[in-house]
């Protein structure tokens, strides 16, 4: 585990009333209510433009060298904010990657909206879909090790940032699909589907799988997409 990842982990401490860490321990002063959680007021305009000067500065420096090159004082430096400021909005790495992550699949989304996926089938769709994101991430090798990383690090005190990942990526599937209102189990293969794209990222960032596998992979797991449609499509 990555030294910073290791020394949030250690010196994190309970939140009120137990349940998972929320700041490192002696960062309660420094570290208030991320201003990334859902449940917290909209933006103003200056604080959005702040925001995704951080998350420029945060994909610019994974970029370059990883996980461990993500450092928050230099993220600071680069987006032009104060440290504590920087902190406000993401109280640590893992939170600031994993919403890096998601405002990538978001830009990921707009591309695929200009350019829809081709396919006879709802399964031909989103496997074309997953693969066309997938070599975009496979184009920013290090950027994706550091978000995927990042995913895999976060505990419950993430939960808000992971959420909307997640959700990002269902409504990605969802519209490849063409669906506006899926049954419980369409939105069961989904999850699945999700799972396995998760799945076969680490185990190419890892290289235990070619691109070729994780083709196969993808293609095979879209195919629940064919078993769950109701009208038997």
């Amino acid at each position: 585990m990555p030294a910073e990842a290791k020394a949030d982990s250690k010196n994190a401490r309970p939140a009120p009333g137990g349940g998972t860490p929320a700041v490192p321990s002696g960062a309660a002063h420094t570290r208030p209510h991320s201003l990334s959680h859902p449940a917290s007021a909209p933006l103003t305009e200056r604080q959005e433009a702040r925001r995704r000067r951080i998350l420029h500065a945060s994909a610019q420096l994974a970029s370059r060298g990883g996980f461990d090159a993500v450092q928050m004082r230099e993220v600071a430096e680069s987006s032009q904010v104060a440290l504590g400021t920087l902190y406000r909005y993401f109280p640590s790495k893992v939170h600031l990657l994993v919403a890096t992550m998601q405002d990538q699949l978001e830009h990921m989304h707009g591309t695929l909206r200009k350019k829809p996926p081709a396919g006879d089938t709802a399964a031909e769709r989103v496997a074309e879909t997953l693969m066309r994101a997938f070599r975009a991430l496979q184009r920013e090798p290090h950027l994706a090790d550091a978000m995927v990383r990042a995913l895999t690090f976060a505990d419950r005190s993430v939960s808000p940032e992971v959420d909307q990942v997640s959700r990002q990526t269902t409504v990605i599937v969802l519209d490849a699909m063409g669906l506006a209102d899926p049954t419980p189990a369409q939105l069961s293969a989904v999850r699945v589907i999700e799972h396995t794209w998760h799945s076969a990222l680490i185990t190419w960032l890892s290289g235990r799988a070619s691109i070729a596998q994780v083709k196969i992979d993808i293609e095979t797991v879209c195919r629940l997409i064919d078993l769950t449609d109701p009208n038997g499509r």
